[in-house]
């Protein structure tokens, strides 16, 4: 199992088959600064889609001679499809957003006849990095894609998230539901979802992992606090998975680790023939980079 973004890198760098990576929006510098990186260390190999002038002239700045390179030329708003069109075409197996709109990069990955829907939901999967007080990874699901989540999604966020720590060799995640709050209360939707979530797991219908819930975030990440209040489970402190209510919620929590704790943050979205590295546009490269480590990693682990 892997605890630290340094680990990912240096698994996916020891891949015997270099990943193809097609880049949306590659003419801007953190997104190149990343993706040289990924290059340099062995990680992957990529399909630079955009205006070639423009990549060519930042590679350029970079000290990089633009003729050693694979650059797809795509006007403005044709970016998202033409980096598609290169993964349905077998030429790249990892997709990633670079300086567009995520909506520019998503719209073609749902449209049917690129074929790269599974007929699954596609969720975002942020693995965070030193979160303080913690000493591994923590995945928070979903705080990218899905505004207010159905049970039935909730279930296949936690199916997600799951197949992508299966991916990388965890292979018993421990979830966990979060809520305002530990028990059932029929005006708290949350509540009322964590436990059937629960259930699922219990009765089989959610496999490979544990599910809690519901749980409050304080419980979840501290076994102490949860002793204190008798709350008698044996993951408090050591979960690998936190599932939000809805997106406000993921985003805000993200927000506090990365901004206010320092955190770092690797995002890919899941649930797709391939995994699409999402971040901000305002990531720094070294975040953009182990979102590629994290990708390649997932995409080789699901496809043995």
């Amino acid at each position: 199992m892997f605890r630290h973004f340094e680990e990912i890198a240096e698994a996916a760098k020891q891949l015997p088959t270099k990943a193809r990576m097609a880049v949306a929006g590659a003419a801007d510098e953190a997104v190149l600064e990343s993706v040289l990186d990924a290059l340099d260390g062995g990680i992957a190999e990529p399909v630079l889609v955009g205006e070639k002038e423009q990549i060519s002239s930042l590679l350029i700045k970079l000290g990089r001679d633009p003729r050693q390179f694979d650059i797809v030329q795509a006007s403005n708003g044709e970016e998202g499809q033409k980096a598609v069109e290169l993964v349905r075409d077998g030429k790249a197996s990892v997709l990633m957003k670079g300086m567009i709109e995520t909506r520019d990069i998503l719209k073609p990955v749902v449209n049917k006849e690129n074929g790269l829907r599974t007929g699954s939901v596609m969720s975002h999967v942020g693995f965070f990095d030193r979160v303080p007080g913690t000493d591994h990874f923590i995945i928070q699901t979903d705080g990218g894609m899905l505004l207010y989540p159905t049970l039935e999604e909730k279930k296949a966020i936690i199916e997600n998230a799951v197949s992508a720590l299966h991916a990388i060799g965890n292979d018993c995640p421990k979830v966990a539901v979060l809520a305002a709050v530990e028990t059932v209360n029929p005006k708290m939707q949350e509540t009322v979802d964590a436990d059937a979530l629960k259930q699922m797991n219990r009765n089989g219908e959610i496999t490979g992992c544990i599910v809690e819930g519901p749980i409050s975030y304080d419980l979840a990440m501290s076994g102490s606090i949860a002793q204190k209040k008798h709350y008698d489970c044996p993951y408090c402190g050591d979960f690998d998975i936190l599932v939000v209510p809805d997106i406000a919620a993921g985003n805000i929590l993200g927000k506090c680790w990365t901004v206010t704790c320092s955190a770092l943050l690797g995002g890919i979205v899941v649930g797709a023939k391939v995994p699409i590295v999402l971040t901000s546009r305002g990531s720094s490269a070294e975040e953009k980079f182990y979102s590629i480590a994290v990708a390649v990693l997932v995409a080789d682990g699901g496809n043995k």
